[in-house]
C-alpha cells in the first residue's frame, strides 16, 4: 500500500515538474514574442495556457485524492499540502505570461515597450524564465540553499522594475501615455511572476524543514 502511495507521489511530482516546464517556456516565448513583435508567437503563448490550467486541475484532483485515501502523515503530508500550494503558483505564473503574449498581441505589428526600456525588459524575462525554472528544479531537488537565492533573485526584479519607473517619471520621457501604460503592466506581470516564484521557495523550504522562514507571512495559514 506505501509503495503504491509513493509511486502515486512520484506521479504527481513528475506532472508539476512538467507543467513548470510548460509555464518557463510561456515566459520565455513571451518575453520573444513582446519584444520582436511576434504575433504567432504570442498566439501560441496564449493557446497554450489552457493546457496549463488542465495540468493543474489535474494535479490538484490527484492529490486531494490522496489525501483523502491515504490520510498521509509528517512529511507525505508536507509534500501534498506544498504540491497543492506550488501548482497554484505555477498556474498563476503561466497567466501572468499569457497576459504579457496578449499585451504583445495587442500592440503588433508595433513593439510595445519603447526601444530604451527594451533591454530591460528582456533582462527581466530572463530572470523570470530562471526563476521558473529554479522552481521546478527546488521542488524535485528539494534544495534549500536554491530556494533561498530565488528570494536574493526577487530583490534583483523589484530593482528592474523600479528602474522602468525612473525612466517613465523622467522628463526626457517621450512615448506617451500609451506606452507608459503598457510598460507598467509588463513590469508589474514580471515582478509577480517572481513574486509567485519565492512563494514557491517558501513552500520547498516548509517541505524540507516542516517551517516557514520566519518573515514569510504565509506561515500563518
Amino acid at each position: 500500500m506505501r509503495n503504491a502511495f509513493h509511486e502515486q507521489l512520484d506521479l504527481i511530482a513528475a506532472e508539476l515538474t512538467a507543467m513548470a516546464q510548460m509555464v518557463q517556456t510561456a515566459v520565455q516565448q513571451a518575453t520573444t514574442a513582446l519584444l520582436n513583435a511576434d504575433r504567432a508567437l504570442a498566439e501560441q503563448v496564449i493557446s497554450a495556457d489552457p493546457q496549463i490550467d488542465q495540468l493543474q486541475r489535474l494535479v490538484e484532483e490527484q492529490t486531494f485524492d490522496q489525501l483523502a485515501r491515504q490520510q498521509p502523515v509528517a512529511s507525505d503530508l508536507r509534500i501534498l499540502v506544498a504540491t497543492l500550494r506550488i501548482v497554484t503558483e505555477l498556474e498563476r505564473m503561466g497567466d501572468l505570461a499569457e497576459h504579457v503574449a496578449k499585451v504583445a498581441r495587442m500592440r503588433y505589428p508595433d513593439i510595445a515597450v519603447p526601444v530604451d526600456l527594451r533591454p530591460t525588459f528582456a533582462e527581466m524575462g530572463e530572470l523570470a524564465r530562471r526563476m521558473v525554472g529554479m522552481v521546478r528544479d527546488n521542488f524535485v531537488g528539494r534544495d534549500v540553499t536554491a530556494a533561498e537565492q530565488l528570494m536574493e533573485m526577487d530583490d534583483k526584479m523589484d530593482e528592474l522594475r523600479s528602474s522602468i519607473f525612473r525612466v517613465m517619471l523622467a522628463d526626457e520621457w517621450t512615448d506617451g501615455v500609451e506606452a507608459a501604460v503598457d510598460v507598467a503592466l509588463l513590469g508589474r506581470y514580471y515582478e509577480r511572476i517572481a513574486d509567485h516564484s519565492v512563494s514557491t521557495a517558501r513552500r520547498v523550504i516548509y517541505l524540507v524543514t516542516g517551517s516557514y522562514p520566519e518573515d514569510d507571512d504565509d506561515s500563518r495559514y
